[in-house]
């Protein structure tokens, strides 16, 4: 039931990818303004992913869980409704509380399960949304092929209203545990410079790179962010426990999850715009909803193969192997993607390779982060994981907003042609980095959990 309600929330997040040219046209706005669509709840899902966290700790977890499900039911009415493009966005924004609910799961996953199968189970919830999004698409895609983007969205709304009268049956109440201080300015400020940051990055090809309010906006985010990290270290019990992250090995998944992260969302953004621009733009397939969302199911069946290839390759290898194996895979991927979008079956290779290598990624990076830290302290170090995945979600999808709007000529409707080879040279540099970073990183040493010194009672954080 824990991976039913990930894949359903990981569905539901992703509807918004292949319905971008169609809400684009829903509320006559250019594509890179449509692209906000899927930006949103990955932005929402970073910060919602360690406030959830902290608010679900201990006996409080079941209630936030369905709370967190009851207000992606009302994101999906609000994105349903014929609402102006702003009320669309918000709804596309609440709906990303479900992204947040990964931490509750593993932590439900982790106390509720023994150890052998509560280990395969926080491996399964690691790559869900990774075929959770590859399903949502092709389903996504028929809906709105057949009954318009609207009938999509309502869809998606009525699956998570199922999932949420699931969960009300069968999630278990948790262990009480003392009640824990809320990390107000910590998610202050991680919320806020976090959504300057993508905002900066997404408007700023219409706003001017060198205009006064992109660099303002540019530089009060840095600031926020940079506050943010030097509160994290110095707060006794941080929203998110950056000290989690010493360490080669912790440093080394997190890194290369951010950062394959980032290359995934370019991709996942581009392909279904790519498919269904019109053939007279000279690149482009003319395809369908339908078709577009096809594309992407090669994604969601390597992925689900990598989480088992991935755990038996690691058996036999060291862990920068395996994450280093994933991060080339995704490499080569966007590479292809870059030279070679000739033919709709070229797109299918590369989802393909694009599935294999970054669930790899996330189900080894999983495995190496809750090996190289003390038990008390797996959820704190998988919540930041997942903020650092879906912070790289989210930048890469306004990354790839910003590409479309420079590419797109003065007067112009549609980017040129050569904004994929853009994407897809970025995403392989990215992951090539991702693939140094964890072989540098990670080095020779088995994953040993680190010496952590004894927290006062009250102050160990758990999501």
């Amino acid at each position: 039931m824990l991976i039913l309600v990930a894949t359903v929330v990981a569905v539901t997040s992703s509807v918004g990818a292949p319905l971008i040219p169609a809400v684009a046209d829903l509320h006559d706005v250019p594509l890179h303004v449509a692209q906000w669509s899927l930006t949103m709840p990955l932005l929402v899902g970073a910060v919602a992913t360690p406030v959830l966290g902290r608010l679900g700790d201990g006996s409080h977890r079941r209630a936030v869980a369905l709370t967190a499900l009851g207000l992606v039911v009302l994101g999906g009415v609000l994105t349903a409704l014929p609402l102006p493009l702003g009320w669309f966005l918000a709804g596309r924004g609440l709906q990303g509380f479900g992204l947040g609910l990964m931490p509750l799961l593993v932590a439900t996953a982790r106390d509720a399960l023994p150890a052998p199968r509560s280990r395969r189970a926080i491996a399964a919830l690691s790559i869900t949304v990774v075929s959770g999004v590859g399903l949502g698409y092709p389903i996504a895609g028929a809906i709105a092929t057949y009954g318009g983007a609207t009938a999509a969205f309502w869809t998606a709304t009525a699956i998570c209203a199922g999932a949420l009268v699931a969960a009300a049956l069968v999630l278990p109440p948790a262990s009480p545990n003392p009640p824990r201080r809320f990390d107000l300015p910590g998610a202050l400020l991680l919320g806020v410079g976090l959504a300057g940051a993508l905002i900066t990055l997404s408007e700023g090809e219409g706003w001017g790179w060198t205009s006064p309010r992109v660099l303002l906006l540019s530089a009060a985010s840095l600031l926020l962010l940079g506050t943010w990290v030097v509160v994290a270290l110095r707060t006794r019990a941080p929203l998110i426990d950056l000290r989690l992250a010493r360490g080669r090995l912790p440093a080394s998944g997190h890194v290369s999850v951010l950062l394959v992260s980032l290359a995934n969302y370019l991709l996942l953004g581009s392909v279904p715009i790519l498919a269904q621009t019109p053939e007279d733009s000279g690149y482009g397939f003319g395809a369908s909803g339908m078709v577009a969302g096809l594309l992407l199911l090669p994604f969601s069946l390597a992925g689900m193969l990598a989480g088992p290839l991935s755990r038996r390759l690691g058996e036999r290898v060291r862990p920068r192997v395996v994450l280093s194996i994933g991060a080339l895979l995704m490499a080569g991927a966007q590479a292809l993607f870059a030279l070679d979008r000739a033919d709709l079956w070229a797109l299918l290779v590369v989802t393909a390779v694009a599935g294999l290598g970054v669930s790899t990624v996330f189900a080894a990076a999983a495995g190496l982060v809750v090996s190289a830290v003390p038990p008390r302290e797996t959820g704190s170090a998988m919540a930041l994981n997942q903020v650092l995945r879906y912070a790289g979600f989210a930048v890469g999808s306004a990354s790839t907003a910003t590409v479309l709007a420079v590419m797109t000529p003065a007067g112009g409707d549609l980017p040129g042609g050569g904004a994929y080879t853009v994407i897809g040279l970025i995403g392989s540099g990215t992951c090539v980095l991702a693939a140094l970073v964890a072989w540098l990183l990670a080095g020779q040493a088995a994953a040993q959990p680190p010496s952590v010194a004894p927290r006062a009672s009250g102050d160990t954080v758990r999501a």
